[in-house]
């Protein structure tokens, strides 16, 4: 328990606890991220999620190719696999995680296809372009749990990690832009991937969800 100066406040409410100017910071900060203009070699205009001053951050690798016509992250079948896993495992259907977790990713535009008509992976310079938004968001929300997706994206927060098999179902250590936090990586949800789906990657899948279920930081902002 602790006291902000006129009532005592539970651990879950701490955990909701963002500075009130944080909102109106975040607001801006999303307005002039969604006029970005830096990366010629995008094929869309950026994709934001909206800007919720939450403790918990979902971070992706880079909005699909229907993404920017829905105007928002994970809109599409690999959203559905994703926000399918929070309710399985959290309670938590897609309003209520979209309503209760801020959404980033390491490049916020389309990058376009491969010959083979796979999603381009986005470029480190691309990335690096991207990077000051993220940085951005982190000094502002301080977050207590980051939850990247995908393998670029828990590249980001866990440098060298080896395979998906050496760090899903497992909590980490980590420090990102001067924040220090939890991180909980997902495999990509992307039906074009049966690793999710065949063992092991199912059962580190379960109990990576566990975890993130278990986090006070979830358990705060389900209220």
């Amino acid at each position: 328990m602790w006291r902000d100066g006129r009532a005592t406040v539970s651990a879950r409410e701490k955990e909701k606890a963002v500075p009130s100017r944080t909102q109106a910071q975040l607001e801006k900060h999303v307005a002039r991220l969604r006029r970005c203009r830096r990366c010629r070699t995008m094929r869309s205009r950026p994709v934001p999620g909206p800007p919720v001053a939450s403790r918990v951050m979902i971070v992706g690798q880079a909005p699909g190719e229907h993404e920017p016509d829905a105007k928002r992250p994970f809109a599409w079948a690999a959203g559905k696999t994703l926000f399918g896993w929070f309710s399985t495992s959290c309670g938590m259907d897609e309003a209520a995680v979209r309503s209760a977790v801020y959404f980033a990713a390491v490049c916020r535009c389309f990058p376009g296809k491969e010959s083979n008509g796979t999603d381009r992976e986005p470029s480190a310079a691309e990335a690096a372009a991207c990077a000051p938004w993220l940085e951005a968001e982190f000094g502002m929300l301080r977050p207590r749990l980051v939850i990247p997706v995908g393998k670029l994206a828990i590249g980001l927060f866990l440098n060298d990690y080896g395979k998906l098999v050496d760090v899903i179902g497992q909590q980490f250590r980590a420090t990102y832009a001067g924040v220090e936090f939890d991180v909980v990586p997902l495999p990509h949800p992307s039906g074009a991937s049966p690793w999710h789906r065949t063992e092991p990657g199912a059962t580190l899948l379960r109990r990576a969800m566990g975890l993130i279920a278990k986090h006070p930081a979830i358990i705060g902002i389900k209220g």
